[in-house]
């Protein structure tokens, strides 16, 4: 029995990301900041073993190879860490953290998948 999994769907990835770092981005309501977050660990828990996967891809000495294992291990630590508070503001910031490394996650898969040298 072969399993299927569905593909990233990196468009709401970076949707999400954009929710929180956009440039026009308001501060989430309590709310809000509950879903950004179970969306933001459940994309991780989807894109860290597809970098991993990637990464595996390439010979040990690429420098891709090395920061995305880098950057895999650094998400690792934000998913498992707790906001530094129970305030709105902590809560947001951990959101934050959880998206920019999200965000160099997603541009390190496209570096691997692009062949960027």
């Amino acid at each position: 029995m072969t399993s299927h999994c569905a593909p990233m769907d990196v468009v709401t990835m970076r949707e999400t990301i954009a929710r929180l770092l956009g440039e026009d981005a308001e501060p989430p309501s309590p709310e809000e900041l509950e879903t950004l977050l179970m969306l933001l660990r459940g994309h991780l828990m989807v894109t860290i073993p597809e970098v991993a996967t990637a990464s595996l891809r390439l010979d040990d000495k690429h420098p891709h190879r090395s920061c995305a294992n880098a950057c895999i291990g650094e998400a690792r630590m934000k998913l498992n860490a707790e906001p530094s508070g129970n305030s709105l503001p902590a809560g947001i910031a951990y959101a934050q953290k959880l998206a920019r490394v999200l965000e160099a996650l997603l541009n390190h898969l496209e570096k691997i998948e692009g062949g960027e040298q």
